[in-house]
């Protein structure tokens, strides 16, 4: 199993708004907008960066009750295999592809599908694996169950789950590829 992480070439990889002060944030979604404006982050609402801590919040709080250890505050974003949808995001998108192996598995967590929608109070569809996060033991149960969403709804037609969130609560392996990329 690979997980990817997608980026624009032009500002490089595992560069995290949430890493930033929530108004300094705000201000580089507006640069973005501005200046990417074919980008799908300048698509984003003015409240994303609320919602977005908002979210982040509810996943360090599940991942805590599953004994996750969590040595940043924000996760990096990445996704269990390649996503066909998410490779159309950036003007000058390229990836970063890592075996999962590379990583301690106690420091990653899961939503099937994207963590906003997944725990998003306005979509209460009774889909099983809404409102939850997952270990890696328990993602490889959904796996077996649903498969892989960029396999069945890459469009999005079948809901808001296109492809498997994985979610990087470590710099020790990210900080190895941080410099390298691979070209789609």
């Amino acid at each position: 199993m690979y997980l990817y992480h997608y980026f624009d070439k032009t500002i490089g990889p595992f560069v995290n708004l949430s890493d930033l002060p929530i108004d300094e944030a705000k201000s580089v979604l507006e640069t973005i907008k501005l200046t990417k404006p074919n980008s799908q982050s300048a698509q984003r609402h003015d409240k994303y960066v609320e919602y977005r801590h908002n979210c982040e919040n509810i996943l360090r709080t599940e991942f805590a009750k599953k004994g996750g250890t969590m040595n940043r505050t924000s996760p990096h974003y990445m996704v269990i295999e390649h996503s066909p949808w998410l490779s159309t995001w950036f003007e000058n998108c390229s990836y970063i592809k890592i075996p999962i192996e590379e990583f301690d598995l106690k420091t990653i967590s899961f939503t099937y599908g994207d963590s906003m929608p997944a725990f998003s109070p306005t979509i209460n569809d009774g889909k099983e694996y809404r409102k939850k996060l997952y270990t890696y033991d328990e993602i490889l149960k959904v796996i077996e169950k649903y498969g892989l969403p960029q396999d069945w709804n890459d469009d999005g037609k079948y809901g808001p789950e296109r492809y498997i969130e994985t979610h990087i609560w470590s710099d020790e392996t990210i900080n190895k590829y941080r410099y390298q990329e691979e070209n789609i």
